[in-house]
């Protein structure tokens, strides 16, 4: 079942009762019997995003939705996502895969970082070939079959300055976290993306800490930051489309992040099967752990899905 994604930007109450998650907005009327107030059950929820600064949560429902594994996001006083707040164990046999998480060999952690930079590349060069302009994309193709383990000639880099170069026509675009929009779309949806990931990584017992690649030492999230790399064009994706439908994107206004909290229901394909992507992340996931574990040595990547369903 796909799990809801729930954002709260206006003032309310949130608590909890017979497991459901209890809405009463102050200044609604109407929703139910009770006057301004609303349910929704606690297993239906998989994201949480807190962007007000008179919203009130009971520490009841917050117990009960880590305890569903719910990522629970706040905002700060820009709208852009600043904190995750996640379950500390997600699986009834944690102990068993930290400690093969952990003792994960050092060329197998490169060999994964191989994996995951080549599908990420595949991606970008498929967003690229999507536009309605002449892309060439051979070099991203070649820079993506020459990946070898570990990255060590960083063709990560080299795919990224060639895709942000190319990926939007506005003269001068810098990726940046302070740069100019589009990018504040960008660090939004990305957002949304590490919250699943990192939702994700939990349910499969992983230390979402651990990456196999990202090593930042005040990083409490270097695995989900490793594992989102190739399904950051699928954000990249979502963005283009508000900008080709002609959305006002210089702001995070309420269209904006409405196509944005979509991000964890399109269609990916993976294992050649198309899927929601946060239901897809599970399947990357445990085929991640499958790999620490030794019963594989793949982990398991979505393609892109273009307009008109091909890949």
């Amino acid at each position: 079942m796909i799990k809801k994604t729930l954002y709260f930007g206006n003032p309310a109450y949130l608590s909890l009762r017979n497991s459901q998650l209890v809405l009463n907005f102050p200044d609604a009327k109407g929703l139910d019997e009770q006057s301004g107030r609303n349910t929704i059950p606690i297993e239906d929820i998989g994201v949480v995003i807190l962007d007000h600064k008179q919203l009130t949560l009971t520490h009841a429902l917050i117990e009960k939705l880590l305890a569903n594994n719910c990522a629970i996001v706040t905002c700060d006083s820009s709208h852009m996502p600043q904190g995750l707040m996640m379950p500390l164990s997600g699986n009834s046999v944690q102990r068993e895969r930290f400690t093969n998480q952990i003792s994960a060999s050092v060329p197998l952690r490169k060999q994964l970082w191989q994996q995951t930079i080549r599908a990420k590349i595949k991606n970008q060069a498929a967003i690229l070939e999507s536009l309605p302009r002449d892309i060439n994309t051979e070099n991203m193709h070649f820079w993506a079959s020459k990946v070898t383990s570990g990255d060590g000639e960083n063709h990560e880099a080299r795919a990224a300055a060639y895709y942000w170069a190319n990926i939007f026509e506005i003269p001068g675009f810098k990726r940046g976290r302070e740069e100019a929009p589009p990018n504040n779309l960008l660090n939004y949806g990305y957002a949304i993306l590490r919250a699943v990931v990192a939702r994700s990584l939990v349910a499969s017992g992983l230390l979402p800490t651990l990456g196999i690649h990202h090593h930042n030492r005040y990083n409490a999230y270097c695995l989900a930051d490793d594992i989102m790399e190739p399904y950051r064009p699928f954000v990249d994706k979502v963005v283009l489309n508000i900008m080709n439908a002609g959305i006002d994107y210089t702001r995070l206004g309420k269209e904006v992040k409405w196509h944005l909290l979509s991000i964890p229901q399109v269609d990916v394909m993976i294992n050649w099967k198309r899927s929601p992507l946060m239901v897809a992340v599970s399947q990357t996931t445990a085929s991640l752990y499958s790999c620490f574990e030794g019963s594989s040595r793949k982990i398991l990547y979505p393609q892109l899905i273009d307009a008109y369903g091909a890949t």
